[in-house]
């Protein structure tokens, strides 16, 4: 019930604002967030039609059509799964009264309006999306060259002229050691967990 009021007491209008900690149980995405799994709300925007959740591991996005329905569609973008380019920060002109946040994620574009009084917070959350964007970037490199380092290993194998009961032993001890160093790689190299960039970035 007091959820459903929330954009009265928080005063949100079709410009978005971005909502404090302490507010963060008055808004329905929370309702989404995986708790259990140790997930944790770092920046919150809200309107009176969406809500733009922002965790360590996902983007939650609840979508609504209008200010007066209570249907809400509820999109998750994990991270690990949707890469974040293209982030701009567009400021406010003199007689402007609101900012915008642009970015893509996967294949989705976001334009986020919002008041021109949290410019200070909306630069902080740049700085955290510019972050979260170059390390998914570098660490896709870094999956490549294992992965081709990986094939040159395997191809200067088989061109190795051994008795035929050493190459299948020597291709089964590189197929274990390939698969482990492969999900070692992918462990190292695919961060689910952004915490420490927001932890870095956000000063709420």
């Amino acid at each position: 019930m007091f959820k459903r009021v929330a954009s009265d007491v928080l005063g949100l209008s079709d410009v978005g604002s971005v909502i404090s900690p302490a507010d963060y149980d008055k808004v329905d995405a929370d309702d989404y967030v995986l708790h259990e799994d140790n997930e944790k709300i770092y920046f919150l925007i809200k309107s009176k039609t969406d809500e733009y959740c922002f965790t360590n591991k996902a983007l939650i996005h609840l979508d609504g059509t209008s200010a007066i329905s209570k249907k809400r569609t509820l999109h998750r973008y994990s991270f690990s799964e949707h890469k974040i380019t293209n982030v701009h920060l567009e400021t406010a002109g003199t007689v402007d009264l609101d900012v915008e946040i642009k970015f893509v994620i996967g294949s989705t574009a976001f334009s986020i309006d919002v008041h021109k009084k949290h410019i200070e917070e909306l630069k902080d959350l740049y700085k955290a999306l510019i972050r979260i964007a170059e390390i998914t970037r570098e660490n896709e490199f870094s999956m490549e060259y294992a992965q081709q380092s990986l094939n040159l290993a395997a191809t200067t194998l088989s061109r190795i002229a051994t008795k035929e009961e050493s190459v299948v032993n020597d291709f089964r001890d590189l197929n274990e050691m390939a698969f482990n160093w492969l999900m070692n790689s992918r462990k190292k190299y695919n961060v689910k967990d952004f915490g420490f960039v927001y932890e870095r970035y956000i000063n709420n």
